[in-house]
């Protein structure tokens, strides 16, 4: 998952990147609301973390902005600002949660977790396809019983695409998952961590689950193949 944050304070923005990189998250980081926007309009997000007060644009402006270009990311506020009717104004212009500084970072995580969850329509961590599970809490994934052991980044492709099964996704929106705004490497690498998550999940398997769509992108979905 891409998670994107907004916090002037650098020695924080880089904290909070590096515990959320530890948890397995592709993160991007800036630092004031115009460069948020250029952020939230030129690439997508899993989640957004989003500090109130900001140099050229606040917080608050960051959201009214994005939710009126039709941009549903779940964004959370960070921010010492914890009047209830600071609370109540975030959460009016479309914030989907509220967490005031200083905060534990464990509970940062299990936030993040619940609001993503929430807006993908789910009540838990777990996502299955089939007789595959995928626990985006623990970074476990098992199939037919047993567990299959998956680089950092093929986890969140996997994560990825269990949270949209049966959609066809693009060399982009996957792309988007694995690497931050300044990445510029190779594109054919997608194919590479692509191959080496068919090998893992659908080896030896009758029901095949990971397909390529030819000319659109790939899809997670159970079909049958004869043996």
């Amino acid at each position: 998952m891409r998670v994107l944050v907004v916090e002037d304070a650098r020695d924080m923005n880089v904290l909070i990147g590096k515990i959320l990189k530890k948890a397995g998250y592709s993160v991007d980081g800036c630092f004031d609301g115009e460069e948020a926007l250029e952020y939230l309009m030129g690439a997508e997000y899993d989640a957004v973390l989003l500090d109130v007060m900001l140099p050229k644009l606040d917080g608050y402006g960051v959201l009214k902005r994005i939710r009126e270009k039709g941009i549903e990311t779940p964004v959370m506020f960070l921010t010492a600002k914890d009047a209830v009717a600071d609370r109540v104004k975030g959460l009016d212009l479309g914030a989907d949660d509220y967490l005031v500084k200083p905060f534990d970072f464990d509970e940062l995580l299990a936030r993040i977790r619940t609001m993503t969850r929430k807006r993908a329509g789910s009540h838990s961590n777990c996502f299955t396809v089939e007789d595959l599970t995928v626990d985006t809490e623990r970074h476990t994934v098992i199939r037919n019983g047993a567990e299959i052991p998956l680089l950092p980044k093929e986890f969140t492709i996997l994560e990825y695409m269990v949270r949209n099964q049966g959609i066809v996704l693009s060399r982009e929106q996957l792309e988007n998952q694995i690497w931050n705004y300044e990445y510029s490497g190779n594109s054919n690498n997608i194919d590479v961590y692509i191959s080496r998550l068919r090998k893992k999940i659908d080896n030896n398997c009758r029901v095949k689950l990971l397909h390529t769509i030819r000319g659109v992108g790939w899809v997670l979905r159970p079909e049958e193949t004869l043996p």
